[in-house]
């Protein structure tokens, strides 16, 4: 799948105190990019240091048909993922979500690739956790 990228930032969840803004920031400069609101808008979690609680890139990307000038992110068709859906009636559901692929990951019971993981946003307000697995 080839993706466009809005913008990019490069983190920690762990060490970097301003890991939330950069992210807060990132996610407005997208959104200010973003032509309708009518397609799925991904955050594409990758160039993992090691593990979750190591740096990675994380960027705003989107499907689109054509260059647009913009550069692009792959993420490779031949990988395998684990599907964590966001409840959308928790104001905490992206941060819970992560939590229990967190703690499935630390109790062994989720095996983690660390290649490419995303959200996908989708129009109708639903959104998804892919998560790359061996």
């Amino acid at each position: 799948m080839k993706l466009h990228l809005l913008t990019s930032i490069r983190t920690n969840n762990f060490t970097d105190d301003e890991m939330m803004a950069k992210i807060k920031t990132m996610w407005e400069e997208a959104s200010s990019k973003l032509e309708n609101n009518e397609e799925c808008v991904y955050g594409v979690y990758y160039d993992y240091e090691n593990n979750y609680k190591g740096d990675y890139s994380l960027s705003v990307a989107v499907e689109r048909d054509g260059n647009h000038g913009a550069a692009s992110i792959e993420i490779p068709d031949n990988k395998k993922y684990e599907v964590f859906k966001v409840d959308m009636n928790d104001e905490q559901g992206i941060l819970k979500a992560w939590s229990t692929i967190w703690k499935q990951e630390e109790t062994g019971v989720l095996k983690r690739d660390y290649s490419y993981d995303f959200e996908k946003y989708y129009p109708n307000g639903e959104i998804e956790i892919y998560i790359a697995v061996k």
